[in-house]
C-alpha cells in the first residue's frame, strides 16, 4: 500500500516530525519520536516518527529539517511513497560534530565573532537528529544562519545521532547562502576518464590555498596564487577545471580572452580590473577560482612597440602582484600555446605551478571511451581495448566525436528497422573513417591511404619479416622487448631498384600496426622562403610525437635530403633539412606540449586493471614512445653517411628485384581478381619475365586485359594465355643487370 504525501501542518514547521498512521508505526516498530530515515526524490530525509492527529492510515507528512543537499536545491516531493522507503534508525547521543555554517550575508560572517556563531549553532542544533553529509534547515529560527551542513559526526561508527547540550560543535567553515546555493546548482559534473592523477594533482593545488591558508602561514610561506594548465586542444582542460572546482566546493568565475579586449584605449584594462573585483566579491562569500581560458590570446608575448596587448599584460601582472592573503581566490589559466605567453607570467608568485595535460595514452583512451560509452547501448562485439589501440593521436574531444558519429551511423543503419537500436563494432569502424585525430587534421603529412595487407604483396618474404620485426613486434610483444633489453629501431631505410614495392611495403606495415601514419616528399617541404622548409619538417616531427606510436615515411629521401660530401653548398636547403632531421632523430627530451599522459590510470568503473594487462600497456607505452622513421630511396649512394649510422636509420633493408618464385607470387596476386582462362600458365610467364620489377608485372597483367577487350570486344569473359604473351612481346623490362649491380654493395 502506497502512502500519499500531504503538505505538513504549519505547527510542525522545523520540528523534524514525520506524521504517519499508528498502524504503520506499529508495523515498523516505531515509538513516539523514534528516528526514521525516509528515501525520497533521489535523496534521504532524517526525521522522527509521530502519529497523525486524525489517526488515519495511508498518508504521510514530512518536515524536511535534515535532508541531503539535493533536496535543498530541489525540495519537490513525489505524490506518493512506498512503505519500504521508510527505514527505522538507532541513533546514539553524539559527543562531537563538525559543521559548515551557511549564513545570509557577508557582513554577518565578517563582523560576528566565531564564538557567538558557535553558541547560536549549538542552540539551533540542540535536540535535532543529524546525519553525516546532510543539511539541517534552521530557517524557522528567523536568524542570519540559514543552514548547517554536517561534515562529520563522532562516534564514527554511527552515521547519524542526536545532538544534545553536551555535544561539542566545531565550525570548520562559514559560507554565504548565495555561495551555497550556487554550489548545489553546479554539483552535477560530467565524468572524465583517464584524468584521475591530473585531477588529484590540481585538486591538491586548489584546496591548500583556498581552504587551509593558515597552515601555510604557520610555516612562514605565502599561498600559491596561480596555476597554468597546458595541453593540446580538446584534451579536456576546461572540463577538468569545472569538475575540480565543483568537487572542492568553490565558485567559478570564467573569463575568456576576447571578452576582455575592447576597442577604446584603456577599455581592456578597465574590464580586467572589473573581473578581479568580481572575483574578490565572490571570494567574500566563499572560496573562488578565477579561470582565464585561452590566456595566450589575452596576454601574448610583449613586443618592443607600444601595442595595446602590452598594456593588458602589464595590467594583469599588476593585478596578480597586488593579491594578498585576504584575497581568497586562486587564478587558473589554460592555454595550448605556452610558448606564446609572456615570460613574466610564468614565474613563481604569478603562475606558481604548471600542470601539463598531454595527449592521452592508450590506457587513458580506454578509460575515456569507457566513460563516453557508459550510457550507450553497445553490442557485445564492441571491444573498447581494440578501439583504444586504433585511436592513436585522438584526444578526448576526438573520442567524443567518434562515439557520436558511431551512434549516428547506427541510427542511419537502423532507420528502416523497428525496435531498439544497438551500436556494434562496424559502426565504430565506419566512424573511424570519418573522424580523424584533430592534431593531424592540419598536418603536412596526413594522407588517406587505402589499407594494404601483407598478402597483397607477392614474394619479398625476408623483407616482410624484417619489417614485421621492426614495427609489429614492438607493438604486439612489448614485454618481450623490455625483458631482453631491446628497444624499437629509430628508423628503417628501404633501398632498391625502382618499382620493387618499397612504398607498398610501408603502406602494409602501417596498416598492420594500427599506428598513425604521416608521409612527406620533397614537394611537400620545399618553400621559396628561407627557413620555411626547416620549420615545416620540425613541425612535422612535433605533430608525429604528439600521436606516438607514429610512422613517418620519407619517400624518395634522396630528393629531400642529400649528402654533405656530394658538393652541396653548406647553406643549401637540402643541407639545412639534413641538419634538422639529424637533430630531430637525436633530440634531447620533449617540448611541453609533446608530453604524454601519466602511466598509472584507473578504469572508468573505478577498478584497477589486472597487473598483467597493466604491465603490458606500460611496456607498450615505453617501447613505442618514439617516432618510427621509414625512408625509401633508389639512390642510396646520394645519402649522407651520418644518417646511416645506428641510432638513426638502424635497419637498412635491401629490397631486391623479384626472383622467379617472387615473380610467380606477384603474378598470382595481380591475377587474383582477373578472370584468367584455364590455359594461362603463370609459371611460364614467371620464367620469361627475367629483370621485370613488380610494377612491370602489374602492367603486364593490365595490358593483357586491355588486349582481351580490344580483340574480343566489351563482352569478353576471360583472359587467354596468348594475350599475356602478346603483352610480354610488346614490353621490355625496366631493370638492367648493370643497374642491379649498383645495389649489391652493402651500405654502412
Amino acid at each position: 500500500m502506497s502512502l500519499r504525501v500531504l503538505t505538513q501542518d504549519s505547527a510542525d514547521r522545523g520540528s523534524q516530525r514525520c506524521r504517519v498512521g499508528l498502524g504503520l508505526m506499529s508495523t515498523h516498530g516505531l515509538n513516539l519520536g523514534s528516528p526514521l530515515l525516509v528515501y525520497i526524490a533521489g535523496g534521504t530525509c532524517l526525521c522522527t516518527a509521530w502519529p497523525r492527529s486524525d489517526l488515519t492510515e495511508g498518508f504521510i507528512q514530512i518536515d524536511l529539517k535534515c535532508v541531503t543537499p539535493n533536496l535543498i536545491a530541489q525540495p519537490s516531493l513525489k505524490p506518493s511513497l512506498g512503505p519500504n522507503q521508510l527505514t527505522p534508525l538507532t541513533c546514539s547521543k553524539l559527543r562531537h560534530i563538525k559543521v559548515t555554517v551557511v549564513v545570509q550575508s557577508v557582513d554577518f560572517r565578517k563582523n560576528t565573532p566565531l564564538h557567538i556563531i558557535n553558541e547560536l549553532v549549538k542552540d539551533m542544533m540542540k535536540g535535532v537528529y543529524v546525519r553525516k553529509k546532510h543539511v539541517v534547515n534552521v530557517e524557522d529560527w528567523d536568524a542570519e544562519i540559514k543552514y548547517v551542513v554536517v561534515e562529520e559526526v563522532s562516534p564514527d561508527c554511527d552515521d547519524a545521532g542526536l545532538v544534545t547540550a553536551k555535544t561539542s560543535v566545531n565550525i570548520v567553515g562559514i559560507q554565504t547562502q548565495r555561495h551555497f546555493q550556487r554550489q548545489l546548482r553546479d554539483q552535477p559534473v560530467e565524468p572524465l576518464g583517464g584524468l584521475d592523477e591530473v585531477c588529484a594533482s590540481l585538486r591538491e593545488m586548489l584546496e591548500l590555498p583556498l581552504f587551509y591558508p593558515s597552515t601555510l602561514s604557520s610555516l612562514g610561506v605565502s599561498c600559491p596564487r596561480g596555476v597554468l594548465l597546458v595541453g593540446p586542444p580538446g584534451v579536456g582542460k576546461t572540463q577538468l577545471v569545472r569538475r575540480v572546482v565543483g568537487e572542492v566546493g568553490a565558485s567559478l568565475v570564467v573569463v575568456r580572452g576576447p571578452e576582455v579586449v575592447g576597442s577604446r584605449p584603456g577599455e581592456s584594462e578597465e574590464a580586467l580590473r572589473a573581473v578581479f573585483a568580481r572575483a574578490r566579491a565572490e571570494a567574500d562569500e566563499g572560496p573562488c577560482v578565477l579561470f582565464l581560458d585561452e590566456v595566450d590570446s589575452l596576454c601574448p608575448r610583449r613586443t618592443g612597440s607600444s601595442a595595446p596587448e602590452n598594456r593588458v599584460v602589464a595590467q594583469l601582472l599588476t593585478l596578480m602582484d597586488g593579491m594578498d592573503q585576504s584575497d581568497r581566490f586562486l587564478i587558473v589559466g589554460a592555454t595550448n600555446r605556452p610558448d606564446s605567453l609572456d615570460p613574466a607570467l610564468r614565474r613563481p608568485g604569478r603562475f606558481d605551478r604548471e600542470v601539463v595535460m598531454g595527449a592521452p595514452t592508450q590506457q587513458q583512451r580506454k578509460a575515456i571511451l569507457g566513460v563516453l560509452c557508459e550510457k550507450m547501448p553497445l553490442a557485445p562485439s564492441v571491444d573498447i581495448a581494440d578501439l583504444a589501440q586504433r585511436t592513436v593521436g585522438y584526444v578526448g574531444a576526438d573520442l567524443g566525436a567518434l562515439s557520436r558519429e558511431a551512434a549516428m551511423c547506427a541510427i542511419r543503419h537502423d532507420a528502416q528497422r523497428s525496435g531498439g537500436q544497438e551500436i556494434d563494432m562496424s559502426h565504430f569502424q565506419q566512424a573511424l573513417k570519418t573522424v580523424l585525430p584533430s592534431c593531424l587534421r592540419s598536418s603536412l603529412g596526413r594522407k588517406d591511404l587505402a589499407p594494404v595487407s601483407w598478402e597483397q604483396i607477392g614474394g619479398l618474404q625476408d623483407v616482410k619479416l624484417k619489417l614485421i620485426q621492426s614495427i609489429e613486434w614492438p607493438m604486439k610483444h612489448p614485454d618481450a622487448f623490455m625483458r631482453l633489453g631491446l628497444s624499437r629501431p629509430r628508423g628503417v631505410l628501404l633501398y632498391g631498384p625502382p618499382g620493387c614495392a618499397k612504398t607498398t611495403l610501408v603502406r602494409a606495415a602501417a596498416a598492420a600496426s594500427h599506428c598513425s601514419f604521416l608521409s612527406v616528399s620533397g614537394a611537400d617541404l620545399y618553400s621559396p622562403y628561407v627557413g620555411d622548409s626547416e620549420r615545416a619538417l620540425a613541425q612535422l616531427f612535433q605533430q608525429a610525437r604528439a600521436c606516438t606510436p607514429c610512422i613517418l615515411f620519407l619517400d624518395e629521401i634522396d630528393t629531400v635530403i642529400g649528402s654533405r660530401s656530394g658538393g652541396e653548398s653548406p647553406n643549401s636547403v637540402q643541407t639545412r633539412l639534413l641538419s634538422v632531421l639529424l637533430n630531430e632523430l637525436d633530440g634531447v627530451g620533449f617540448k611541453t606540449l609533446e608530453r604524454r599522459g601519466t602511466q598509472r590510470v584507473l578504469q572508468a568503473e573505478g577498478q584497477e586493471q589486472s597487473p598483467a594487462h597493466q604491465q603490458k600497456l606500460d611496456y607498450q607505452e615505453v617501447c613505442n614512445k618514439d617516432v618510427m622513421i621509414i625512408a625509401a630511396t633508389n639512390r642510396p649512394d646520394s645519402l649522407d653517411s651520418a644518417l646511416l649510422r645506428p641510432g638513426r636509420l638502424d635497419q637498412i633493408i635491401y629490397v631486391p628485384p623479384p626472383d622467379r618464385e617472387a615473380r610467380l607470387a606477384i603474378l598470382r596476386v595481380c591475377t587474383g581478381s582477373m578472370p584468367v582462362d584455364a590455359d594461362v600458365c603463370l609459371e611460364e610467364l614467371a620464367a620469361k619475365t627475367e629483370l621485370y620489377s613488380g610494377a612491370d608485372l602489374e602492367k603486364l597483367c593490365k595490358e593483357a586485359a586491355l588486349l582481351t577487350l580490344q580483340d574480343e570486344g566489351m563482352g569478353a569473359c576471360s583472359i587467354k594465355h596468348t594475350n599475356f604473351l602478346k603483352s610480354l612481346d610488346a614490353m621490355s623490362p625496366s631493370l638492367s643487370p648493370q643497374q642491379i649491380n649498383t645495389y649489391q654493395t652493402p651500405l654502412s
